[in-house]
């Protein structure tokens, strides 16, 4: 059998589990390198996924811990989906994906490993991305480690 050497990947898959709000970031900036915040504006800011379904699966959340959309005022969440946008187009001109999924989890039995704090999943896709690994290993490759996709985005 052949095997795909990812020992970079370890420290992501022995992280102690948290039971603290991973998107609960306060504001100072500090960890910011360490939690890998791409980019903050005034109500929003945007992180990559440490476990990610694809390369530059970005999440998008609000500074506020909310439980769903509605919970949102209006300046909250038009800044939450400008900051989507923002991303988009940064992943566009770096990676130039064919598309995307963009969606949200909203409660336990929607898929949230989060709850109780709502955000948006940017999952960039490209023709092929899909393959064997997964249906046959239950393995994903990712090819670009977090912290070179890290600074390339926040550039």
């Amino acid at each position: 059998m052949d095997k795909i050497w990812a020992p970079w990947r370890k420290k992501y898959i022995t992280l102690k589990k948290s039971k603290k709000c991973i998107f609960c970031i306060g504001k100072k900036r500090s960890s910011d390198k360490k939690r890998y915040i791409l980019k903050r504006s005034k109500h929003a800011f945007a992180m990559l996924n440490i476990y990610p379904y694809n390369n530059a699966h970005v999440m998008v959340a609000p500074c506020r811990h909310v439980k769903t959309l509605a919970s949102l005022n209006n300046k909250e969440l038009l800044d939450l989906f400008n900051l989507v946008n923002i991303m988009t187009k940064k992943i566009d001109k770096l990676l130039k994906p064919a598309g995307y999924n963009i969606g949200l989890n909203i409660g336990r039995v929607a898929g949230a490993g989060f709850p109780g704090h709502v955000h948006v999943h940017i999952v960039p896709r490209w023709i092929g991305d899909t393959n064997f690994m997964p249906v046959i290993s239950n393995t994903k490759v990712i090819s670009c480690s977090l912290d070179e996709l890290c600074e390339a985005l926040k550039k």
